[in-house]
């Protein structure tokens, strides 16, 4: 592609040969030729610096936490004999758009770092887009796409501290433990006896069938789930504010980390149900499984979720085994209210996180109130 500089420079040869042929003077005509030279290497330059061009990209790491930083490695050169301009690559992260400067030495590597921000959690491309070959007097701009895929960047959610989800009485595991323990009509098997068991978990009747001492052994129930559900609707809200909807998002994925992060610290299990654009569930009760959590809401796009006030209907099903429900929205409508009103009457204790830049919106109230009249606690979370 010619340049404005390639025009003027080609309006300038046409008109010393047109003062060349009609004037006839030799000046013209030197001029001419002069400029003929001048364009056909600075084509050729460029036409070959860009057939030779070679150019590679990689990620400091394909992972990284909301916050920090990643360094994109480029790596450029051409084997042009011919000298040209320094090579202009331009690279992108998803909407984040910004250039860098190659030496213009051939038959070199030469190595460029680009620092990428990430400012928001969610799924990004790190590429280098083109790059662009000039030639030494700035006539022609060419550009070439490399020819490899485009870099992953993972931006995870980060935790942040907050209170610890209270269970409802009874329903920690502990007192349903003891109760089982104490339940000697219900064992699950009998082992032989051993020093220091207590008499009465001795099974007589089988111990003197089989001429042994034999001890009851019961089950040991297992700890009540945290259940965590979380609005992957888009949010609701951020208008007017730069970067808004995304910040919300943020919020929304970081609140229900914190809350995994904090239950599976203590060896609690924890389920947390997706209903995104891309359904999934998290379950586990091992702390050391959060990145795999964080990386499932890293790549939710939440914009085409399931309404929520369904899905807070949908999970009744699980209140059997849930110790306490935390549920994490940016919208709180009459609908809402109802379904987790629903949720602590069926027994487990709630929590509600609502997500929002104006907690003291009065239209909030009414429903605010209804909550905590059914015993809900509520909390407000503002975006950074």
């Amino acid at each position: 592609m010619m340049t404005r500089r390639g025009l003027a420079v080609s309006a300038a040869l046409i008109t010393s040969g047109l003062c060349a042929l009609s004037l006839g003077s030799p000046l013209y005509t030197y001029i001419a030729l002069l400029l003929i030279i001048v364009l056909l290497y600075s084509f050729v330059s460029c036409l070959w610096a860009r057939a030779t061009l070679e150019c590679e990209q990689s990620l400091s790491s394909p992972t990284i936490s909301r916050g920090e930083s990643a360094r994109l490695f480029l790596r450029a050169r051409h084997r042009c004999p011919l000298p040209v301009s320094p090579l202009e690559g331009t690279y992108r992260l998803t909407d984040q758009d910004g250039s860098c400067v190659f030496p213009a030495r051939p038959f070199q590597w030469h190595d460029q770092q680009v620092i990428l921000n990430a400012r928001h959690v969610g799924l990004y491309d790190a590429w280098l887009t083109h790059l662009t070959v000039r030639d030494l007097f700035g006539l022609f701009r060419m550009k070439k796409a490399p020819a490899h895929a485009s870099a992953p960047l993972t931006v995870l959610p980060r935790p942040f501290d907050i209170d610890k989800p209270r269970f409802t009485l009874g329903d920690d595991g502990r007192a349903a433990l003891a109760r089982t323990q104490e339940d000697y009509n219900a064992p699950e098997d009998v082992r032989s006896y051993q020093p220091g068991d207590a008499m009465k978990r001795i099974h007589w009747k089988l111990s003197s069938r089989k001429r042994e001492l034999l001890v009851r052994r019961f089950e040991t129930p297992a700890p009540p789930d945290t259940l965590i559900l979380l609005d992957c609707d888009a949010p609701l809200g951020g208008e007017g504010i730069p970067e808004g909807k995304e910040c919300l998002r943020d919020a929304l994925c970081e609140t229900a980390v914190a809350v995994a992060n904090m239950q599976m610290e203590d060896g609690s299990p924890v389920r947390l149900p997706i209903y995104g654009d891309r359904a999934n569930e998290f379950s586990s009760d091992n702390a050391a499984s959060l990145s795999l959590l964080q990386e499932m809401l890293a790549c939710q796009s939440f914009r085409g979720g399931e309404d929520f006030s369904r899905v807070l209907n949908l999970e009744l099903r699980r209140m059997r085994r849930t110790g306490a429900t935390i549920i994490i929205t940016t919208r709180l409508d009459a609908q809402i209210v109802d379904g987790v009103s629903r949720i602590r009457r069926m027994g487990p204790s709630a929590r509600l996180y609502l997500v929002t830049y104006t907690p003291e919106l009065a239209e909030y109230q009414p429903f605010v109130t209804r909550l905590q009249h059914h015993l809900v606690e509520v909390c407000y979370v503002t975006p950074a």
